[in-house]
């Protein structure tokens, strides 16, 4: 087979990796061509990307395009990625072609086979949450991508009946097929972490958040829990709460927020963790909460399974599914209920140990390697 795989949401000089699903296509690839040497690979980027940045996907049955009407965009907003983008993608004579998130759009006039990763449908689920303009867009592409595709990839049970019902689509027409989790968060880190935490001004035992700092990721209820958490005894005034990631359209207000409440003092915001930091980051917390009105997935609670990171979560679409019996569950909505489980684990050292043990065993159900190899059998079906 000839396969090309759409793998713009990685390297893109305009954007930047799209967090969620630049991951999954930079992995997905990566181990997608450790798995399968017959095969004919042709992965597309961003016309913009530099040559030297992808020579690590090359390899002597792989073939690296670059979509070379990026740079018209401004002068032809409508035909370039129809016109152009339907020339470059029928040149190539694909048996199939995986767009790995409906962010980056098929065009519609192409007619080949074609197969799409879905990864979220928070912008639907919960729309006030997010910018009007972006809303309009994802949810555009969504739904045109839900119909354009011959097969659709969820990456939980959860997110394919969700995708089932929102887009009338057949439960046959979509494979449920699970991300994989990074070896590198089982393994012990390579460094302990503590320049960092003293660079972010992290002195205090910790409680970790980690994500875009988004609406969807329920920030204002976890604020609002975190300062009746500090209210239930002195011991817990001690806590700080760390809330490492990527700053998005509402931080300001959070910050904000944290003043009004009166925990400004005790909160961190570390930015974006790359790099050797974030293991670390981890390990060194006390606990990890992942408060989410919505998760197609849930790769960060994974990683903090495989870390060996006692979890409290959101009891919400697909998380139960992901982490099993492995964390401790609340109401999302409730912020009393998710303040009452971060003081229950704050002072039982003995639960915290225990779900610490049963964390790394959940995570290593979810491989990279199995992803690369279900979704083959999908090219193969489709072909």
């Amino acid at each position: 087979m000839r396969i090309g795989i759409d793998a713009r949401t990685i390297l893109n000089p305009e954007h930047g990796n799209t967090i969620g699903s630049g991951h999954y296509t930079y992995q997905f690839i990566r181990h997608l061509l450790e798995e399968d040497k017959e095969n004919q690979y042709v992965i597309f980027f961003d016309f913009r990307v530099r040559e030297k940045d992808v020579k690590k996907f090359t390899r002597e049955n792989v073939s690296i395009r670059f979509y070379p009407f990026s740079d018209y965009k401004k002068y032809l907003p409508g035909a370039y990625s129809e016109l152009l983008g339907r020339a470059t993608l029928v040149r190539e004579k694909l048996d199939i072609l995986h767009s790995t998130s409906p962010i980056s759009r098929i065009p519609a006039g192409y007619r080949g086979k074609t197969v799409s990763t879905f990864h979220n449908l928070g912008v639907f689920a919960y729309g006030d949450l997010y910018p009007r303009m972006r809303k309009v867009r994802d949810r555009a592409l969504m739904r045109f991508m839900a119909q354009k595709t011959n097969h659709i990839i969820a990456v939980s049970d959860a997110l394919a009946e969700d995708v089932s019902k929102k887009f009338e689509r057949k439960r046959e027409d979509i494979t449920v097929i699970h991300t994989g989790v990074d070896s590198r968060f089982f393994e012990e880190p390579k460094i302990d972490g503590s320049k960092f935490r003293e660079k972010c001004g992290i002195d205090s035992p910790y409680i970790l958040f980690l994500g875009t700092l988004s609406p969807i990721n329920n920030i204002t209820r976890l604020l609002e829990a975190f300062a009746k958490f500090c209210e239930k005894s002195k011991e817990n005034k001690k806590y700080q709460l760390v809330l490492a990631g990527k700053r998005d359209w509402m931080t300001k207000e959070f910050k904000q927020m944290a003043k009004d409440l009166g925990i400004a003092s005790r909160l961190v915001f570390t930015g974006y963790v790359v790099g050797d930091d974030l293991v670390p980051l981890f390990k060194a917390s006390e606990f990890f909460i992942m408060p989410s009105l919505y998760e197609g997935f849930g790769s960060t609670v994974l990683e903090a399974l495989a870390t060996g990171t006692p979890t409290l979560a959101s009891r919400v679409t697909s998380i139960p599914e992901i982490a099993g019996d492995a964390v401790r569950f609340f109401d999302p909505l409730d912020k009393d209920a998710m303040a009452e489980e971060m003081d229950i684990f704050a002072h039982d050292e003995a639960m915290r140990k225990e779900y610490a043990q049963k964390g790394p065993e959940q995570a290593k159900k979810y491989t990279w390697k199995k992803t690369a190899q279900e979704t083959l059998e999908v090219y193969k079906k489709l072909s």
